[in-house]
């Protein structure tokens, strides 16, 4: 996945089949490992249900926060006048633009000059033709562990320097530094973060139909019905971008066969030929196989991307191409580009849970230094801050596992109690499965995991072959 997308399906096998014994036969299994994922899960929907309806010296010690008023710096930064320092990103649009006004006022603050480097996904190979060529960009903005870990491997990050992780140490949850960590070495800060546990839908279709919000994935499919029958196509999926079905699969597979199970799967050390995934994908089929479901129908949704997943869902009146869409707090970014309000026009509720709990899924995006130096150890300690990440919340489109972000930096009530619940849950949450896989099988457009389920968004029925595929490229990708 990237943290900037989505996605959504359904499923041929009737309800009745879906694997009703197997879920109580897991059930006991699941039991002990479920209830920091309850809790969690429970705080996220407390809190969109409170909100659906709603609308080295001498650093700078002043700042913008992005709210217009001054605000005392919670971290100090060193002068760095005359320094120059690259950052790349594969951030386009509004993403890039937004995180281009974080690294102005950490020139303001310092004195030196950020220049940001548009990078082409997979990022890893992007970087390696920048350092073959002598001209690495000073830090990264790697969207995976997995990415991370390769960048260590190869002996290109640079582990964080004593302030930087001080900064990430008063400010992240344990579990967060960790997903940072390699061999017990921290190098990585996760900047930016996604909660991908979400359903994002058009307020007037559901009025329309007499929809209501789910919390199970069989109301789901009820809700589904209930907005097909009102004349208006259940979902948008933007299966050109196979993280967007990622993501899907991982919600799916995380509340289905539970949290032992998903790191078991993200780890390899079960088979993707495994009964457990087996059920989710014929889960997922349930949306993704049923006739009509998804606008455009599956050729149709291998032709959209994310951006139009989430505009086609919210333009056009009382007649869109989709009721819904599933994605991360993200999406707000695209609703922008529209004429509905978030949190009016544009409501979410947590992705339903298909077994025993609701899952929480996240992302993220970590810097990492490639060029150690004083310039980009300072830069990489401000974006660990507060005041970096209540820059880039106040603009939108933002999710910070930043504990000490303050929570009205975030422009409006839904995404700051996104934002409380992502933070409330502590090390409580499972980070995107694919980003923890080998770029090659969890990372890479056309091939791996991504091509594995694009195929299968188009042939549902072909559950068994979805499992050799996806098996043969995870024992390639993870030299098994």
């Amino acid at each position: 996945m990237r943290t900037s997308s989505t996605m959504r399906t359904h499923r041929t096998v009737k309800k009745a089949t879906r694997g009703v014994t197997s879920r109580a036969a897991n059930k006991a299994a699941k039991r002990t490992t479920r209830t920091a994922a309850t809790l969690a899960a429970g705080a996220l929907a407390l809190s969109l249900t409170a909100c659906g309806g709603d609308d080295g010296d001498g650093g700078d010690k002043g700042g913008q926060t992005g709210g217009g008023k001054e605000t005392a710096a919670t971290v100090t930064l060193p002068k760095l006048d005359g320094e120059s320092l690259e950052v790349a990103a594969v951030w386009t649009g509004a993403e890039q633009e937004n995180f281009k006004k974080v690294l102005a006022e950490f020139e303001k603050r310092t004195g030196a000059k950020v220049t940001f480097v548009p990078a082409q996904d997979p990022i890893i190979n992007f970087l390696g033709s920048k350092i073959a060529g002598g001209a690495p960009p000073d830090v990264a903005m790697l969207p995976q562990p997995g990415a991370i870990k390769q960048a260590v491997d190869k002996s290109w990050a640079k582990p964080l320097g004593a302030e930087a992780t001080k900064e990430l140490t008063e400010n992240y949850s344990q579990g967060w530094q960790d997903i940072g960590k390699v061999a017990d070495k921290q190098f990585g800060v996760y900047y930016k973060a996604a909660n991908k546990s979400l359903i994002w839908y058009n307020a007037q279709v559901f009025e329309n139909a007499g929809a209501a919000e789910p919390k199970t994935w069989d109301e789901l499919l009820t809700t589904a019905q209930t907005v097909y029958d009102s004349g208006v196509t259940p979902f948008s999926v933007g299966g050109a971008d196979g993280w967007t079905l990622t993501d899907w699969f991982e919600n799916v597979y995380l509340s289905q066969a539970g949290p032992e199970k998903y790191d078991q799967l993200a780890k390899h050390e079960i088979k993707w030929t495994d009964p457990s995934v087996k059920e989710a994908l014929t889960t997922l089929a349930e949306i993704w196989g049923k006739k009509d479901y998804v606008a455009g129908g599956a050729s149709g949704a291998l032709q959209t991307e994310f951006p139009a997943s989430v505009t086609q869902t919210f333009t056009g009146g009382d007649q869109p191409k989709a009721g819904m869409v599933y994605e991360g707090d993200f999406v707000q970014v695209n609703i922008g580009e529209t004429d509905a309000k978030v949190g009016t026009d544009a409501k979410v509720f947590p992705f339903p849970a298909v077994g025993d709990t609701a899952p929480v899924v996240s992302g993220g995006d970590a810097a990492v230094i490639l060029e150690d130096s004083k310039a980009s150890q300072a830069l990489v300690t401000w974006l660990a801050s507060p005041d970096a990440a209540a820059i880039h919340a106040k603009l939108g489109g933002f999710l910070s596992p930043n504990k000490n972000v303050d929570m009205a930096a975030y422009p409006n009530e839904v995404q700051k109690k996104i934002a409380e619940a992502l933070v409330a849950a502590g090390d409580d949450f499972r980070f995107d499965m694919s980003d923890q896989a080998p770029q090659a099988f969890g990372g890479t457009p056309g091939k791996g995991e991504w091509k594995a389920l694009q195929d299968f968004l188009k042939n549902p029925e072909d559950v068994a072959g979805a499992q050799q595929r996806l098996e043969a490229d995870a024992a390639a990708a993870y030299g098994d």
